[in-house]
C-alpha cells in the first residue's frame, strides 16, 4: 500500500473506498483489508485524507474482475510496485488494443497475462 503520483492517479478514472466495496460486496470490511495485506486487491493511499482507495475499473458487484488477481501477481512476480501495476493495467496496449484492465473487463485475460508475463522475459 503506497501513495501514488500524480501522474499515475491521472491515469485511473475512478476511485472507490474500502468500506464502499465491502457493501457493495456484502462482506465486513476486514475482509476487503485483508484481501489488501495479501496483495490480492491494489489499494493506494490517496486524496486529501490519505485513505485507502482501490481503482474502480478493479470491481465487479460480486468480487474483483475476473483475472484479476492472478494478473496482479504475475505483474508482482515479475517485481513491478503497485505504482507500475497502475501505470501498466491502464496505460493503452496496441497489441491488446486498449488498456490492460479494459481487456480483463471484456474477459480477455489470457492475453493479458501473456503480455504480463513477456514483461519478465
Amino acid at each position: 500500500m503506497s501513495t501514488i503520483d500524480p501522474k499515475t492517479d491521472a491515469l485511473v478514472p475512478a476511485w472507490v473506498y474500502l468500506p464502499d466495496i465491502a457493501e457493495r460486496w456484502g462482506v465486513v470490511i476486514t475482509e476487503i483489508r485483508d484481501m489488501v495485506r495479501a496483495r490480492t486487491l491494489l489499494a493506494v493511499r490517496r486524496g486529501a485524507n490519505n485513505s485507502l482507495q482501490v481503482p474502480a475499473d478493479f470491481i465487479e458487484d460480486d468480487g474483483p474482475v475476473k483475472h484479476l488477481v492472478s494478473t496482479l501477481t504475475v505483474l508482482r512476480d515479475c517485481g513491478f510496485s503497485d505504482e507500475e501495476i497502475l501505470e501498466w493495467m491502464f496505460t493503452e496496449d496496441e497489441s491488446l488494443p486498449g488498456t490492460p484492465i479494459q481487456a480483463l473487463r471484456e474477459n480477455r485475460g489470457t492475453e493479458v497475462k501473456r503480455r504480463a508475463q513477456a514483461l519478465a522475459l
